[in-house]
């Protein structure tokens, strides 16, 4: 402790010289500042350290009460839109439910194809020669489309013709055999009786039957011979190949000199294609519940998918009458003309057909609810919502076409929430007059 009237250095510099008398007498010893920091600076750093507590705690309890005040506003204003909400109707959208179409356009793909399409092949072994026509070029019924040598053929038919004169040159021989033997006989058969013997008559008879069955031997051989030479006339016919009808030649497989086999096999190259296509066939695909709607002689629209703006017409013109069992679709034909060449064999085109409809209601998609009693319609009755069953027709996605469990002109809602109840009342938004088509 300082005594009265001294100071800290006055007591530093005194135990300062006592301690040390070699030490400075201006510089403090350690025991001197050991002795002060022990006396002075603890009762500063408690200061400290209550003062940084205090502003703490205060800091804290102001943060607590703070966020206490945001909580119990939130639950108030909370409160008070729950309040709000429950005395407050739900706001629904609604439609109109109008009669479906009577009819009902159907787009399907659909292929052309040529109204006669041929692949010719070579009736006779031998060697092309010569073709007249190429890809692309019109021809006409019976024009010639190409000439095929055959010197096998030619050879059968020059040794068909030697074996012809030879079987006719035997056939003569014959005959003069046949006429002696018939005369003889006839000579000894009138002979009056005991000039000739019985037996040499016989000989004679014997000899005529024979001499006629040689003859008709001969003449038979003749015959057979005879056809010969004619097939094999028949197939020099084929050495010129020609056309079976007017119409393109759209591909061709052969050229001067390549070796072509008659037959139609697999391992048979073809020589040309030829397709009539002054008019078109369209087969298209329809499912079995639209084909029963379909009739022969109904108008179809035909739309080509190249991008260019063309349609045409055509008519049903039959139908495959039976379902394929993988696909659960009919086969129809349509056949419209093709006079100016406009569409082509093979091409990809659209099909729209018109369908007769059931009488139905149409609401739209937004409409309709799936719940565990199957599709429903929420129906909008003096402010209050019914649940309605209803059986779906047909869905294009925007619309829905019902076959039952609504009426015409109901008033039904749109995107309805899955709290509301069956008799809950609810206030209506938008009313629709007209579901959208």
């Amino acid at each position: 402790m300082l005594r009265k009237g001294e100071t800290s250095a006055n007591v530093i510099e005194s135990e300062a010289s006592e301690a040390d008398p070699l030490a400075p007498a201006d510089f403090p010893s350690k025991d001197c500042l050991a002795t002060v920091a022990a006396e002075e600076y603890p009762k500063s750093t408690g200061r400290w350290m209550m003062l940084t507590a205090l502003v703490i705690v205060f800091g804290l309890t102001t943060a607590f009460f703070e966020v206490s005040r945001i909580r119990a506003r939130e639950t108030d204003t909370l409160e008070q839109e729950t309040r709000k909400a429950a005395s407050t109707l739900p706001l629904v959208d609604v439609a109109t439910a109008n009669a479906g179409p009577t009819f009902k356009s159907l787009l399907l793909p659909g292929d052309t194809a040529a109204w006669y399409r041929t692949t010719l092949y070579s009736r006779v072994n031998g060697y092309l020669a010569d073709w007249k026509v190429d890809i692309g070029d019109r021809v006409k019924k019976g024009q010639l489309l190409a000439t095929i040598e055959t010197p096998d053929l030619d050879a059968q038919l020059a040794a068909a013709r030697a074996e012809l004169e030879a079987a006719k040159a035997e056939a003569k021989v014959r005959r003069a055999d046949a006429d002696f033997a018939s005369s003889s006989y006839d000579r000894w058969r009138n002979s009056p009786k005991g000039v000739v013997s019985d037996q040499e008559r016989e000989e004679k008879k014997a000899a005529n039957d024979s001499s006629i069955a040689k003859l008709n031997a001969a003449t038979a051989q003749v015959a057979v011979d005879q056809a010969k030479v004619d097939g094999l006339m028949t197939l020099t016919q084929y050495k010129n190949v020609t056309a079976p009808f007017d119409g393109i030649v759209t591909d061709r497989r052969v050229d001067p000199g390549d070796l072509v086999t008659a037959g139609s096999s697999a391992s048979t190259s073809p020589l040309f294609v030829i397709q009539q296509t002054d008019k078109i066939r369209i087969f298209s695909r329809v499912p079995q519940g639209v084909a029963e709607g379909l009739f022969v002689g109904s108008t179809v629209k035909i739309m080509t998918a190249d991008g260019a703006d063309r349609a045409y017409e055509g008519k049903i013109a039959r139908t495959s009458a039976s379902v394929d069992p993988h696909a659960r679709t009919t086969l129809i034909e349509v056949v419209l003309p093709n006079t100016n060449y406009a569409l082509s064999p093979g091409m990809y085109v659209c099909t729209e057909f018109h369908v007769a409809q059931a009488p139905s209601i149409e609401v739209p998609a937004a409409a309709i609810l799936f719940r565990a009693k199957g599709p429903q319609v929420a129906v909008v009755e003096d402010g209050k919502i019914t649940f309605k069953n209803v059986t779906i027709a047909s869905d294009d996605g925007d619309n829905v076409e019902l076959a039952s469990g609504i009426e015409v002109g109901d008033r039904v809602a749109l995107n309805i929430n899955s709290q509301i109840s069956d008799g809950d009342k609810i206030a209506i938004h938008n009313d629709t007059p007209k579901a959208q088509s």
